[in-house]
């Protein structure tokens, strides 16, 4: 059974005060339940989801159903799972598309800037609004594991057992560029209006498209695109400037789906979210994260560039010399860093084993 629903978790009364000091005076989160809560509330399994996720993540069409469901790893005959659509998103909750309450206008750039604290704020009000007190477990791939991490440094009472699955504690140089280079094709492109486009009729989908296209290519392996595309051509014919490669009209398409989809707004504020997160710069991170008796996680694969080995390891080892329990595990797998999204051989076997072996 799925649940859909929206709640306000900030008011004016309440407002959400965030880590570099702006506030929001309303917050709006969608999000959706899968499986039946205990009765003692403490069988609740909280997904987080990655940059350009949303509140959907079980059931039909939704994003990681191969991992939620009737027998899979985040089981809901066993767990109620729950998803929340990230602050600063575009899919229900409040975000830099949203209405502004002092002007009734969008927020456009005058939204402010986002910390994960701040996404992991949110997510705790939600589970206080549902009154849960602590969760058997808190799982998220890419920046959802980034949120998983810094729930632990905040909250060290609250998740019985953490899943950080194709994560980072600190973006590289490299990383930053990448997203350096997404946010400037959009705030490049005429139709992006100093971030004034919501209902102007004009969105700045050229220049989200090419960030869309050049991301994708980032989330997958050299070797998977070679296997899928090799250098095959859409037709013979003289050399064009148009698509002719099977891989450009991949990437074609994958803009295509994303552009009915997600909103530019929240690809500035979100990928920027990830830029500044450096939770280990604070000494004592480490230690509070284990000082609540959560038991880590930490997922890496292979193939993965965007993300590799190396900064998965790197959260194990803070947390692992600061006393927490904490198991890194790499897996096999040629899909780079989407394989946290897919089934590559032992991956759901391992999340599966975590959720339900006795922490300790």
């Amino acid at each position: 059974m799925t649940d859909a629903g929206r709640v306000v978790l900030a008011t004016g009364d309440d407002p959400l005060v965030l880590e570099h000091g702006g506030r929001l005076d309303h917050v709006e989160v969608a999000y959706e339940t899968w499986g039946e809560l205990a009765p003692a509330r403490d069988n609740v399994v909280f997904v987080c989801h990655a940059l350009t996720g949303d509140a959907h993540a079980g059931g039909e069409g939704g994003w990681w159903a191969n991992l939620v469901g009737p027998g899979r790893p985040l089981d809901t005959d066993r767990f109620h799972v729950v998803c929340a659509n990230l602050l600063g998103g575009c899919r229900g909750t409040t975000g830099p598309s949203s209405p502004d309450p002092a002007t009734g206008r969008p927020w456009g750039l005058d939204f402010p800037l986002l910390t994960v604290r701040d996404l992991v704020a949110v997510h705790r009000r939600l589970l206080a609004h549902l009154g849960v007190e602590r969760l058997h477990a808190a799982i998220g791939g890419s920046l959802g594991g980034m949120q998983v991490l810094q729930w632990a440094v905040d909250d060290p009472a609250a998740i019985d057992r953490a899943v950080l699955v194709a994560a980072s504690s600190r973006l590289s140089a490299q990383g930053i560029a990448f997203s350096a280079v997404a946010r400037d094709a959009i705030m490049r492109d005429p139709d992006f209006q100093g971030g004034r486009y919501v209902g102007s009729g004009r969105r700045p989908d050229h220049g989200l498209a090419v960030a869309r296209r050049m991301a994708h290519i980032t989330y997958v392996s050299e070797g998977s695109l070679e296997a899928k595309f090799g250098r095959d051509r859409l037709a013979d014919g003289p050399p064009t400037h148009a698509t002719d490669f099977q891989v450009e009209a991949y990437l074609d398409h994958q803009a295509e789906v994303f552009l009915a989809r997600f909103d530019a707004l929240s690809y500035l504020y979100l990928t920027r979210v990830m830029d500044y997160f450096d939770p280990f710069s604070d000494a004592g991170a480490a230690a509070r994260a284990g000082s609540g008796g959560t038991d880590f996680l930490v997922v890496s694969f292979d193939t993965d560039w965007r993300f590799p080995t190396a900064q998965s390891r790197r959260i194990h080892d803070h947390l692992a010399a600061a006393g927490a329990r904490s198991r890194h595990v790499e897996i096999a797998s040629p899909w780079g860093h989407d394989s946290f999204l897919l089934e590559p051989p032992g991956y759901h076997d391992v999340v599966r084993q975590h959720l339900v072996r006795h922490p300790g």
